[in-house]
C-alpha cells in the first residue's frame, strides 16, 4: 500500500495538515465548481425526507455544498480525524449538521439507514476501498444513492510517481469495479478538475443506485474495529518507526502537490488550458513567493559560481 494508504499514516497527516487544509489545499485541488460539478448527479429530490451521510467530511467543504441541496439537520458528518472535524463544526452552516467520529471501513450505522451517501477525497487513504464501497452499499437504502469523488492515477510520470508514493489514485475503471461489484445500478459518473489541469480527466464523480435491502451479496462478515487500529508489523517498536517514516516520507511527497500545482495555476493560461482561472488567495501567493525566493538564491548562487 502507499504511505498514507493507512488510518494511523493518515490521522497524524491530517493532525497537521487540518491547520492550513481549507487555505492551501481545497483552493487547488478540491474547488467549488468540482463540487458542484459533482454533486449534481445526485437525485436531491424532496430534500426535506433525505437522511444523508458525509463520510470522510474533512473540514466540512463538501458538506458546504450539500447542506445546499438539504437541510443541515438532515446531514452526519463522518471523519476519522477530530482536527479536521473541529474545522467543520464551526462553520455557521454546518451547524445543525451531526458530527460522528468515524471508519469509512466499518461504519458505525446500521444497514438501510441513510438516503444518500458522499464520500469526496477519503478514499484515497482507504486500505481496502473495495470494503469502503461495500460499507456505502451496505448503509444506503433500497432506492437511495452513493456517491464517490477522487483522484484518478495521474498519466504525468512524475505526477504518478509521487501520487502512488504518497496515497492510492485508482485507475478509472477500479471506481466502476468497486461499484459494480458491490452491487450498484443506475451507475453514472462525470470527470472534475481544478482549472489549472489539462487532463480533463483528472478526478471523477461516481454515483450508483442500490437495488435491494440488506448488505452487499458480495461482502463477507462484518468485524468490529478500533479506530485506526491495525496489526502490528515488526512488532511495537517496527511498527512505530514504520509508522513515523511513513508519515514523514509520505507528507514530504503530498506537500510536493502544494507548489507543483501553484506552478500549473500560474502557468495555465501559458499552457493553453481552457476555464476561468480563480484568482489566488494571501496564503497561496506567499507560497509561490517563497518559492520564487527560493529559485531566485540557488539561481544567483550558481551564477556566482561560474564567475568565479
Amino acid at each position: 500500500m502507499r504511505l498514507m494508504q493507512h488510518k494511523r499514516e493518515a490521522f497524524w497527516f491530517y493532525r497537521y495538515l487540518s491547520n492550513f487544509y481549507d487555505k492551501l489545499v481545497n483552493p487547488l485541488f478540491w474547488t467549488e465548481p468540482m463540487r458542484e460539478k459533482a454533486l449534481d448527479i445526485v437525485d436531491w429530490s424532496e430534500p426535506d425526507k433525505l437522511k444523508v451521510l458525509d463520510v470522510g467530511s474533512g473540514t466540512g467543504f463538501t458538506t458546504q455544498g450539500i447542506v445546499q441541496r438539504v437541510p443541515a439537520r438532515n446531514v452526519i458528518c463522518l471523519d476519522q480525524s477530530p482536527q479536521q472535524m473541529e474545522r467543520a463544526m464551526v462553520k455557521p452552516e454546518l451547524e445543525n449538521c451531526r458530527f460522528r467520529l468515524g471508519d469509512a471501513e466499518h461504519l458505525p450505522f446500521p444497514d438501510d439507514t441513510f438516503d444518500r451517501y458522499v464520500s469526496a477525497g477519503s478514499i484515497e487513504y482507504w486500505p481496502d476501498p473495495q470494503q469502503g464501497i461495500f460499507e456505502a452499499y451496505r448503509v444506503v437504502k433500497e432506492g437511495g444513492q452513493a456517491l464517490m469523488i477522487g483522484p484518478i492515477e495521474p498519466v504525468n510520470p512524475v505526477s504518478k510517481f509521487i501520487a502512488n508514493a504518497w496515497m492510492l489514485f485508482p485507475p478509472e475503471n477500479d471506481y466502476h469495479l468497486y461499484f459494480q461489484t458491490a452491487g450498484f445500478t443506475d451507475i453514472d459518473w462525470v470527470y472534475v478538475r481544478p482549472q489549472w489541469q489539462a487532463n480533463e480527466r483528472y478526478g471523477i464523480a461516481i454515483v450508483g443506485t442500490k437495488p435491494a435491502p440488506g448488505p452487499s451479496a458480495k461482502a463477507g462478515p462484518r468485524r468490529s474495529r478500533a479506530l485506526t487500529a491495525h496489526e502490528p508489523e515488526g512488532g511495537w517498536l517496527g511498527r512505530n518507526l514504520l509508522l513515523t517514516g511513513r508519515v514523514l516520507v509520505g507528507s514530504t511527497a503530498g506537500f510536493l502537490f502544494i507548489p507543483m500545482a501553484l506552478l500549473a495555476h500560474v502557468t495555465a493560461p501559458l499552457r493553453g488550458v481552457e476555464g476561468e482561472q480563480q484568482p489566488l488567495n494571501k496564503e497561496q501567493k506567499a507560497v509561490l513567493y517563497g518559492l520564487g525566493a527560493v529559485a531566485v538564491f540557488f539561481i544567483g548562487r550558481a551564477i556566482l559560481r561560474r564567475r568565479r
